[in-house]
């Protein structure tokens, strides 16, 4: 697969992962526009 999840997903780009079960992954964006 060639999306930017997917790769993602796949551990073939580096992310900020906040949660990860077998199904489900979740990161920080790395551009956010909202303060958090």
């Amino acid at each position: 697969m060639s999306c930017i999840f997917c790769k993602i997903a796949n551990k073939e780009i580096p992310s900020d992962c906040v949660y990860e079960t077998e199904n489900i992954i979740a990161f920080r964006d790395l551009n956010p526009q909202a303060p958090v």
